[in-house]
């Protein structure tokens, strides 16, 4: 090991180094990110975490290190002494926090060579994700991944100090624990201990949390991992991160207040950004009927418009046959300015659109100054057609588009086309960032694969209490004291008041067809702490992938993610999951059964 390795200290990051060090000598290591060869002058980018800066060698200054840096390749590891110079008049580089200067090297040390990479670390390249994560420790070292888990490490920092400041105690609770499946399927680990037995690992740390607060720590906190062994997309992973909270002797008003504070320190120290609280908030039902989902984006228009009772003595039969069976017809109009845009070509597609999400058809009619162009124009009657321009506040050259169909097949379709039109007509501003509230969720929903109501939430969300008699006679209407914060179009949050009586819990888990056998295997040691004295809690769940995602303007999440799985819930880099010994099943007593 040589002289420079083991007496020498970095000075500065390389993203680092700036007009300011001019002058000075500094010792820089990193990787070399892209190498020039100038006509004997060699000029390397020099990369770490916070950035890049340009080394120079010149064989003025030292003809050995000069000769030494011909080696020098894509990745090599180095390490560098040198003086700070401002670059020459015009050869700045705005684009890097370090454009205005460069190093005159004057020793160099090679730490490691390297293989030339499977790809270009420098973003230039559009390469194959199943390449990027089968070498994840390559795929990292790209600058636009490092920022995003920088910036992932600030978050939780700035959360965990607000949450400090705001009096929370963070506490751990167990990965392994007892599988209480009424949400998505549990990852099961076998006990070697307790043949037979198995632990899971936690979806969410919920009834711990609620144990918590009845064990008078009042304000808890933990980020955390959680494990769901469900079907993949862009922003679900088998293994997330939440920052979860929960809080004693408080109601819903409270828990939002602190939670808005949360993300507005967030956002202003990690991005700068002056967030406007108090943040809106939208009633379930009001979200479903304007935008079609739960999670709607509210930074733009396009709100669904229902033309039911105008249109339920209409003389077009797909209409007809739609209300009188209880379905809907809604409708979204598009401003003649962004209208123009969408061809007769484009109304096919927007139909085969709709029609992933069950959509029999869409129908359509664009306002003109002697009426309607549309094939469904002839089946209404003027005073049909002037009330349904009136409803929409349609004028020349509108684009009014219809849907009619069941109400769950007709949100779907709408909400989801909804945001198809904010994207094709690019009706979202850049950088704009839009919380709303979502409040009164259903507290159950019946589910026609099990049979009867299943919780919207989990069993442990306390009903509005105005809403509880409905026990007895309708439990779709009953409302949750629950509360979800989308951001965008993406629930970033959610949460509810619990349920803190031990007899209304008892009448939920009825309510849901539980039998108390079953209710007290699954949640026996549960029932028995909330007989000894639970306060009113209540609390809320963050999914930090998710944010962060929203926040470093990544496409998925597993861009703001080390070492994620694909969509098939495996992972590139390490080859899980794997085949084990037959030795290790027959001590967990398993049996693999093809």
């Amino acid at each position: 090991m040589s002289d420079f390795i083991t007496n020498k200290k970095r000075t500065h990051y390389c993203g680092t180094v700036c007009a300011a060090d001019a002058g000075k000598e500094v010792i820089l290591m990193g990787w070399a990110h892209r190498r020039r060869d100038h006509g004997g002058v060699i000029f390397v980018d020099l990369r770490d975490r916070e950035g890049l800066v340009q080394i120079v060698f010149n064989p003025e200054i030292s003809p050995d290190v000069h000769h030494e840096a011909h080696k020098i390749r894509s990745e090599f590891v180095l390490a560098v002494k040198g003086k700070v110079r401002k670059r020459p008049e015009g050869m700045e580089n705005p684009h890097l926090k370090s454009g205005e200067i460069e190093v005159m090297v004057s020793e160099l040390e090679i730490f490691n060579e390297a293989r030339t990479p499977p790809f270009l670390l420098d973003g230039e390249a559009d390469i194959s994700e199943n390449i990027r994560l089968k070498y994840r420790y390559l795929d990292l070292r790209r600058p636009e991944l490092q920022k995003n888990l920088i910036l992932r490490s600030y978050v939780a920092a700035e959360a965990r100090h607000f949450l400090h400041d705001a009096g929370f105690i963070e506490v751990e609770t167990p990965f392994l624990t007892k599988s209480t499946p009424e949400g998505a399927r549990d990852y099961l680990v076998p006990s070697r201990i307790n043949h037979g037995m198995f632990y899971a690992l936690p979806q969410s740390p919920q009834l711990f949390k609620q144990l918590l607060m009845i064990s008078g720590f009042d304000r808890y906190y933990q980020i955390v991992r959680c494990f769901r062994d469900e079907d993949l997309r862009a922003d679900r992973q088998p293994e997330f991160t939440q920052i979860d909270i929960e809080m004693s002797f408080i109601a819903e008003d409270d828990i939002i207040s602190i939670m808005e504070g949360l993300m507005a320190h967030i956002f202003k120290t990690c991005l700068g950004k002056t967030l406007n609280t108090p943040f809106p908030r939208l009633a379930y039902h009001d979200a479903i009927a304007c935008y079609g989902r739960d999670n709607p984006d509210v930074r733009f228009g396009l709100k669904l418009q229902e033309l039911t009772d105008i249109l339920k003595d209409a003389e077009f039969k797909l209409f007809q046959e739609v209300i009188s069976t209880g379905g809907l017809v809604k409708a979204i109009k598009i401003d003649a300015e962004h209208g123009k845009q969408i061809s007769r070509k484009d109304l096919d597609g927007l139909k085969d659109f709709v029609g992933t999400y069950g959509a029999k058809g869409l129908a359509w009619a664009r306002l003109q100054p002697e009426g309607w162009a549309s094939p469904i124009f002839k089946f209404l009657k003027p005073a049909e057609v002037q009330q349904i321009n009136e409803k929409m506040e349609a004028k020349d050259g509108d684009l009014i588009l219809f849907l009619a169909d069941t109400p769950k097949v007709v949100h779907d379709a709408l909400g989801n086309l909804r945001n198809h039109l904010a994207k094709k007509l690019n009706l979202i501003e850049a950088d704009q960032l839009a919380f709303v509230w979502v409040t009164e969720f259903p507290l159950m929903e019946y589910s026609d694969t099990e049979k009867r109501f299943m919780s919207t939430h989990h069993p442990f969300t306390s009903p509005v209490i105005e809403d509880m008699p409905l026990l007895k006679t309708d439990l779709g209407k009953i409302r949750a004291r629950a509360y979800d914060l989308v951001l965008n179009g993406s629930e970033i949050g959610g949460g509810s008041i619990r349920i803190h009586r031990p007899d209304v819990q008892a009448m939920i888990f009825d309510a849901l067809g539980l039998s108390q056998e079953e209710v007290r295997r699954k949640f026996g040691f549960f029932i028995d702490a909330l007989e000894y004295g639970a306060p009113p809690h209540g609390g809320i769940a963050f999914g930090l992938d998710r944010l962060i995602m929203i926040m470093a303007g990544a496409e998925s999440i597993r861009d703001v993610i080390a070492f994620p799985k694909t969509q098939k819930a495996t992972c590139l880099l390490s080859e899980a999951p794997s085949t084990v010994e037959i030795g290790q099943l027959m001590e967990l007593s398993l049996k693999i059964v093809s």
